[in-house]
């Protein structure tokens, strides 16, 4: 069977509108068959030792776990507030993953906990904790099984959208569809009602609207909120392990509908994710349509505006207008890897490009109907946002794969894919290249 060149609709949702590689068919296959198919090692920038420091560095690898869930449970276990655990990042559930965190407890209490599937080593004290964003990139192992083509038609297809891609030195830089939810991806909805300051719409987004790819129970649950608002009713059909969604409701019933403190209940990390995920989601619009439109992504155009790139890292604050007068020198630069071509992250402080890339960003911006001020958020201020920009070419270090036999699906094949990314990238937004998954739930 033939992978489709039109992503699925989940995706488009989500403003995944195109492939890069779309001349080429995917492999199709299956992406985290198991957790373990999926691993990925952090790359950290870790604080300095200091053994009189409060806070203990540990490494954790853990296994099919969210990782707010997994700071609650070691919230819990140790008896301290989620404020004293701090991580890099947030890492994909269904996966085998390594990351770092500092935690504001004693080395001896951390040793002793037992957490199923979840490994914790100590390394060192230190007088400062880690912070998000705190990594230079991660290191991935990943699997890609039941792929129902010959061996050579599959070494073939790798090989077209390999050329492709090495030829441009990256991938398109779309926020993967983990960054809006997999099952359901809304996160970017909840954002866009808070930005339009309709709190009651954040939270039914969040916890109403069913989708299909849940269990029944959940739907029945999110569906009887929608249409009754019932928070009393509602919160008895909920299941335990929609933590989130039932703190949600017993604010709501504690603060008869106040549902601005009602999603202050939630994590600020996850809080935050909303704003974000609505600003990944005009992003990813705004690459679409420049890959759409044939604008290169890897070669600059007047109006366009560069990053400068050095040491694995971008220099977020000096972005550089191209013109006529320099735009030579940028496109050099950006042959040898050390400037990318970035897209708008709307924020009430946004900079906008000019030129044909100016066009496309503010048209999309006149689609959604907002104004850059409304990123301004009195109700709630530490989610306010003044915008960036992001690039839209991801660096790719150290690619390769193997074809093996699938041993847990008989006659079928499975790819070994290895490679680094840094910080920012979507090694799913990688896989949906060379896949072009009809399903979803695949990412």
């Amino acid at each position: 069977m033939t992978s489709s060149k039109i992503p699925p609709l989940e995706e488009r949702i989500v403003g995944m509108e195109c492939f890069y590689t779309a001349d080429v068919l995917g492999v199709d296959g299956k992406l985290r068959a198991l957790p373990e198919d999926f691993i990925v090692i952090e790359k950290p920038i870790l604080p300095d030792k200091d053994d009189k420091g409060l806070y203990s560095i540990v490494e954790i690898t853990s296994k099919n776990r969210e990782t707010n869930l997994l700071i609650k449970d070691l919230s819990k276990k140790l008896h301290i507030s989620r404020k004293k655990i701090n991580f890099a990042g947030t890492k994909d559930k269904r996966a085998l993953k390594t990351q770092y965190m500092s935690i504001k407890a004693p080395p001896e209490d951390i040793i002793k906990l037992d957490i199923n599937d979840v490994k914790i080593k100590f390394l060192y004290k230190s007088n400062k904790p880690i912070k998000i964003g705190y990594l230079i990139g991660n290191k991935f192992d990943i699997k890609v099984r039941n792929i129902n083509l010959e061996k050579n038609e599959l070494m073939k297809r790798l090989e077209e959208i390999h050329s492709i891609i090495k030829d441009i030195r990256g991938f398109p830089n779309f926020f993967g569809i983990q960054r809006f939810g997999i099952i359901r991806p809304v996160t970017h909805l909840v954002g866009k009602s808070i930005v339009e300051g309709n709190f009651k719409e954040a939270v039914k987004h969040y916890i109403a609207y069913p989708t299909e790819h849940e269990k029944e129970p959940e739907r029945k649950a999110r569906a009887f909120f929608h249409e009754t608002e019932d928070f009393k009713e509602a919160i008895k059909l909920y299941p335990d392990h929609l933590h989130f969604e039932k703190a949600i409701l017993n604010k709501l019933i504690e603060s008869n509908g106040d549902y601005i403190d009602a999603l202050k209940t939630l994590p600020f990390n996850l809080l935050t994710m909303f704003v974000y995920a609505y600003q990944s989601y005009i992003f990813n619009r705004i690459l679409s349509e420049r890959i759409r439109k044939g604008l290169p992504i890897d070669k600059a155009v007047e109006g366009d505006i560069i990053m400068p790139f050095s040491k694995n890292m971008f220099r977020e604050n000096e972005l550089i207008p191209v013109n006529r007068r320099n735009i030579e020198k940028v496109n050099r630069e950006i042959a040898k890897g050390k400037a990318y071509i970035t897209g708008l992250l709307v924020g009430y402080d946004s900079v906008f490009a000019e030129g044909e890339m100016g066009e496309i960003e503010h048209r999309i911006i006149e689609e959604e109907k907002i104004d850059t001020r409304n990123f301004i958020i009195p109700e709630i201020p530490s989610l306010s946002s003044s915008g960036s920009r992001r690039s839209l070419l991801a660096p790719l270090d150290n690619l390769e794969w193997k074809i093996n036999k699938d041993e847990i699906n008989e006659g079928k094949l499975r790819v070994d894919f290895k490679f680094e990314l840094i910080k920012g990238s979507y090694a799913t937004s990688l896989l949906r290249e060379f896949m072009k998954s009809n399903d979803i739930t695949n990412y």
